[in-house]
């Protein structure tokens, strides 16, 4: 019998002596859970089910308090406390030589303060936290920093070497801004274990829909990898699956900074999709922030990877020395196996602040899901400063600006918009500027008025100059590249524009 389904005082005795854990045994629990109606957690009735967003603040983990302290390696495990956004117990277990023992959590590993001091009911036993955090010496090995934090739904996110927290990532998205409602299925039970130099976990997924073992294999660095194995079984049929979703934040940039008064030139935590397809063709996809619900499909095999990046990493193009947007990591995902035909899928929200994720980017598997079925993705999560290969064999996206359609000194033109796209480095640096190269751009739902290309001065970038029109409220979509001497010069550039 599963811990969970045990009296207090039995659970006690189980986490004393542990119970046998391994992966296979956790699929089998979850598949056999996905053939039982869906039961939602019920959140205790406690002090901390009524706290918003600053009594949630006034709670600390103590550092003292963080679990493995006495362990051979360098790993420390920290808690996130229940309340707030959080009202659901999520256990945790410590893996040691295969055997699993629940860690428990009391009013006395936290901190209280402001109008919670001395409210709190001392050394009182939690029924669970919201979440967890892992600590490793990332960036100094005399201190420990954090690496990678799991809370709220199936939400995780990870850094790099000398990188602050900025995108996301989720277990898995269900109906995500599509017709039917969308679920936010729930990483329930964690199972940890650790050695020198990474960290492996395990976690139970459960949803109306849909029930999941995962595995995440955690090995901190310069660039941050997790490996994720996740067995899915659904009890139901999902309108829209989505694999290795990635959430992040776009405010404005150079191309839509007329809609925002701020003294900084840039707000985002990811100013780019990048997808490497199949055959090794890329394309750049710069964010954006749009006036009502935008979506985008990139169809096609599996990709060899696909993520949301943070190119732009230079100070002086935030100017923000408190959030430290240079310093947001990109997250790459590369598929293990095949995954079949689907879309790499990017939704782009409305959005007046940055406090709110308003960019999500998936994978949309083409074979839909019905009731019954079980399906196994296997990918690796990479967190960091994925710096473009400036030297590779195609010339990467430098920049993208946008603006009034036409010439510039008379009146615009109506209905237009003028799109400037630079291309840097690859095969590109070593070509002199009348070298036979062209643009190749195609536009669907508008028209292209005229594509041009130069090289900016003292041997720059190579510039192209689009004008498209279009109708009023028309969806636009842009794909553009360089090619000459009988192949493709550069990583493709995709645009969506609505003429709103």
């Amino acid at each position: 019998m599963a811990a969970a389904l045990l009296p207090r005082a039995a659970r006690a005795a189980a986490a004393e002596g542990g119970e046998p854990f391994s992966f296979d045994a956790l699929t089998d629990e979850m598949r056999a859970a996905a053939g039982r109606p869906w039961a939602p957690a019920t959140p205790p009735e406690s002090w901390w089910g009524d706290l918003d967003y600053d009594g949630y603040r006034m709670i600390r983990f103590r550092d003292g308090q963080s679990r493995w302290q006495d362990g051979p390696d360098a790993w420390r495990l920290g808690a996130f406390h229940m309340g707030w956004l959080f009202p659901e117990p999520v256990r945790l277990f410590d893996v040691t030589d295969g055997t699993a023992r629940e860690l428990r959590f009391t009013t006395e590993d936290f901190d209280y303060f402001g109008t919670l001091a001395g409210k709190v009911p001392a050394d009182g036993e939690l029924p669970g936290v919201a979440g967890f955090r892992l600590n490793y010496p990332l960036n100094r090995p005399d201190r420990s920093d954090e690496v990678v934090s799991f809370v709220g739904a199936s939400y995780f996110r990870a850094l790099g070497r000398d990188d602050v927290y900025g995108a996301s990532a989720r277990g898995l998205a269900v109906n995500t801004w599509v017709i039917a409602p969308e679920e936010f299925p729930r990483f329930s039970r964690f199972y940890l274990s650790r050695d020198a130099g990474s960290a492996t976990i395990h976690a139970t997924l459960e949803g109306p829909s849909v029930t999941g073992a995962y595995r995440f294999a955690v090995r901190p660095g310069a660039v941050t990898e997790i490996d994720v194995t996740a067995r899915l079984f659904f009890r139901d049929a999902v309108e829209e699956l989505g694999i290795a979703p990635l959430t992040s934040m776009f405010l404005f940039s150079g191309q839509n900074r007329a809609n925002f008064d701020d003294y900084r030139p840039q707000v985002h935590d990811s100013d780019g999709l990048r997808i490497v397809q199949a055959d090794g063709d890329a394309t750049w996809r710069p964010l954006g922030n749009p006036e009502k619900l935008a979506s985008s499909y990139f169809t096609g095999p599996t990709p060899r990877s696909f993520g949301l990046y943070q190119r732009d990493r230079d100070f002086d193009s935030f100017q923000d020395p408190g959030a430290r947007y240079d310093l947001r990591p990109s997250v790459e995902v590369v598929p293990q196996g095949d995954w079949g035909s689907g879309a790499v899928r990017l939704v782009e929200i409305p959005s007046a602040l940055e406090a709110n994720d308003n960019i999500v980017a998936l994978w949309v598997p083409e074979a839909k899901v019905v009731a019954g079925d079980s399906r196994e993705f296997a990918y690796t999560l990479r967190w960091g400063d994925l710096a473009p290969d400036w030297d590779g064999p195609l010339a990467i996206v430098a920049a993208t600006r946008a603006g009034v359609g036409g010439v510039a000194g008379i009146e615009a033109l109506e209905n237009a918009r003028k799109f400037v796209v630079d291309f840097r480095g690859g095969p590109l640096d070593d070509l002199p500027s009348e070298a036979p190269i062209q643009p190749v751009a195609t536009v669907s739902g508008g028209h292209l008025v005229s594509a041009t290309l130069e090289r900016l001065p003292e041997g720059g970038d190579w510039r192209v100059v689009l004008d498209v029109t279009a109708e009023k409220d028309a969806t636009v979509e842009i794909m553009l590249h360089l090619a000459g001497f009988e192949r493709t010069l550069s990583e493709s550039w995709a645009c969506q524009w609505v003429n709103a």
